[in-house]
């Protein structure tokens, strides 16, 4: 499941798409000893519009365009599709409609006995049904080629007591600490997942979406034990392989120019498939290429594939979650933050027999602790 294909599902989940509905809407709750307190089943058609408008707002929060990052594509192993197993159960809830109270039941208790989570949590499903228009040869809408997408949506929402302050007792005349025992809902979902993918515009039974709020620490207990996949390098361990890589193979040659150099080549790799609908991806072939036409030795080059299979068993890397925003170079007792549009500003030199950092400055006039200082 691409951008381009998680971009229309988002664009479409609203009742005002025309070609959208959310017909049910299953919730529960689990404390903090993973016990299911509660669980119900509800119709959006007859809900007050306040309360589906929050179940929008939270539910739509998973379908994160950010896809490689935040929103991953895992496929189910063969286990996963016994009785009982993470595919089996999706796929009997998605059948379901969540109309069968005992496999709603059944969904929440297996989410409640895998997953690894602090604290207490509520679980937002929703049963979707998009309507997928289809275009003939002349791209026009055919009639009667339209296709029902239906998908479940999972939401899973940390609980916490809300912290008022003080309040104004006007029974007593008094201000006082406003003590507020009610559990919070968050709209703000830490995981959740979409399935069936939607894949080349139809559903896709074998691959299921996980959401992430946070791509540098996912929760893999829900990939591996509530979804039953293969966890995947998250965007954290991604960047801290490619760093592998690079010392691995570059070795005593590793200098701030190569640095700088490889991320400005994985800059225009990904401007260069920027319109690509799938992850732009970085394998041993092209970083030889890159590290060829930064002028690093050809010893070093041949490093590449030995030291990529070593490092990520020859498994591509996004290209989106290596690039460096801005260059960091540290010292003790110094940083010095770096933008892209400035790196050629900054070199390494020996002066007097001294390892420096020199910086180009155009303008004589620059600010220390924001005040403008002239550099004579």
């Amino acid at each position: 499941m691409n951008k381009k294909e998680t971009a229309e599902i988002k664009k479409n989940f609203s009742d005002k798409s025309g070609f959208f509905i959310m017909e049910r809407v299953l919730t529960g709750f689990v404390d903090a000893e993973k016990n299911l307190r509660c669980h119900t089943v509800n119709s959006c058609l007859t809900m007050p519009v306040e309360e589906h408008d929050v179940y929008d707002e939270t539910l739509k929060k998973v379908l994160n365009t950010n896809v490689g990052k935040s929103f991953l594509e895992y496929e189910f192993p063969n286990e996963a599709y016994e009785e009982g197993k993470p595919q089996e159960i999706l796929y009997s809830l998605l059948k379901s409609e969540l109309r069968d109270e005992t496999v709603c039941e059944n969904f929440l208790n297996h989410i409640a006995n895998n997953i690894a989570y602090e604290g207490p949590f509520a679980v937002l499903t929703a049963y979707c049904v998009y309507t997928v228009r289809r275009k003939d040869k002349n791209d026009e809408y055919a009639e009667g080629e339209d296709e029902l997408y239906k998908y479940i949506l999972t939401a899973i929402c940390p609980v916490n007591t809300s912290s008022d302050g003080f309040v104004f007792d006007s029974f007593n005349n008094e201000i006082s600490k406003k003590m507020n025992t009610e559990l919070i809902i968050s709209k703000a979902p830490s995981d959740g997942f979409l399935y069936p993918v939607f894949s080349n515009r139809s559903p896709d039974v074998n691959h299921v979406m996980y959401y992430t709020r946070s791509a540098s620490k996912p929760n893999v207990s829900v990939v591996e034990d509530v979804l039953g996949c293969t966890f995947i390098m998250s965007a954290e361990n991604e960047k801290s392989s490619f760093q592998s890589i690079l010392k691995g193979v570059v070795g005593d040659d590793l200098d701030y120019m190569v640095i700088k150099s490889v991320n400005e080549k994985l800059q225009e790799v990904a401007e260069e498939n920027k319109d690509d609908t799938d992850r732009t991806v970085i394998d041993d072939i092209k970083l030889r290429d890159i590290l060829t036409d930064i002028g690093v030795p050809q010893e070093r080059v041949d490093m590449v594939e030995p030291v990529f299979e070593k490092v990520c068993n020859k498994t591509p890397l996004t290209v989106s979650n290596l690039i460096e925003n801005k260059t960091v170079l540290a010292a003790p007792g110094i940083t010095v933050n770096i933008k892209p549009s400035a790196a050629d500003k900054l070199r390494t030199s020996v002066v007097d027999g001294r390892r420096c950092l020199l910086i180009d400055i155009d303008d004589p006039t620059i600010e220390i602790n924001g005040l403008p200082v002239t550099l004579n």
